[in-house]
């Protein structure tokens, strides 16, 4: 089934020309069956790039999704127009009293700082404790899930001596969980942070599950029963020009960066990199997707009831 979006988002004209099945609002209406409703908190600089990731992904479900983006109310974005954020956008506190089956947090160009100096810290915490009684599943990513890692459990990061940047090597650490049905042994994933977590950091009683790791860059996925959460540490959703452009920005710049790890062949930035995690980003995103609509409420209202 296809993906419900905005019908002009600028990521439809993309999403269109790679084949990925997009629904107009009309159609949507016409149809008997009830969406999924995935709420986007996008805190990444370039919001059209990570709007266009996170739906190409979510829209090769075949279950129908309705994709709300939402913004920080509290934080004025710097790389993105206001026209596009009023037309495309709601904030957190005009969405706040919807469920939501699904909601996905980015990460964010903060990692270097204290959460508590994250200007809209206090906001993303209410964020966070609402995913609990009005989201049946949160989906945390990069900085989002070190920061969500923090608030629930006490995760700390640890800043790295060197940025962990190119594409790793990640272990399959459990076959059987659902989130990585169909997941080889092993397999590559994008990194780009300055921070880290640590698998002997995790609380034993805290029902954290650790689903995938680098021997290089350390954990990678984490799931959690309680909540239906997922804490994805690295970029799975990436383009495959992603790391090239953060690359190419950093030589501009005239930054002291290390060509990124096994991303380009033999390490030639003058050679187009390879994608070798396409696969498995859409393996998860799917598996995720599929695992929401298996345990969700079908009555939107009663999600989050209880907790």
């Amino acid at each position: 089934m296809p993906i419900k979006i905005p019908d002009q988002l600028p990521a439809r004209e993309v999403l269109e020309k790679e084949g990925v099945s997009i629904m107009d609002e009309q159609t949507a209406l016409r149809q008997d069956i009830r969406p999924l409703q995935i709420g986007l908190l996008n805190l990444m600089p370039n919001k059209v790039r990570t709007e266009t990731q996170i739906a190409r992904l979510i829209g090769a479900s075949p279950l129908q999704v309705e994709l709300t983006l939402v913004r920080i109310g509290t934080h004025k974005a710097k790389n993105t127009s206001e026209d596009h954020l009023i037309a495309f956008y709601q904030t957190w506190e005009e969405v706040k009293d919807r469920k939501f089956d699904g909601f996905i947090i980015t990460g964010a160009p903060v990692e270097l700082l204290p959460f508590e100096d994250v200007t809209y810290w206090d906001e993303l915490k209410q964020i966070m404790d609402w995913t609990t009684t009005n989201v049946h599943s949160p989906f945390f990513i990069c900085w989002g899930a070190m920061a969500a890692a923090w608030h629930f459990h006490r995760v700390p990061k640890h800043t790295l001596e060197d940025k962990a940047f190119g594409v790793y090597r990640h272990n399959n650490n459990a076959p059987a969980s659902p989130y990585l049905a169909g997941f080889s042994d092993d397999f590559a994933i994008p990194v780009s942070r300055w921070t880290e977590v640590r698998a002997s950091d995790i609380p034993e009683d805290s029902g954290l599950e650790l689903l995938m790791e680098s021997e290089e860059t350390g954990p990678s996925l984490l799931s959690e029963e309680a909540g239906n959460r997922l804490y994805m540490f690295n970029h799975i959703e990436y383009d495959s020009t992603s790391l090239k452009e953060e690359y190419d920005r950093d030589v501009a710049a005239g930054v002291t960066i290390e060509v990124p790890h096994e991303y380009y062949p033999d390490d030639d930035p003058q050679r187009k990199p390879l994608n070798r995690w396409r696969s498995h980003a859409h393996l998860l995103f799917g598996n995720w997707i599929n695992r929401v609509y298996q345990t969700t409420e079908y009555d939107l209202e009663s999600i989050g009831k209880g907790r």
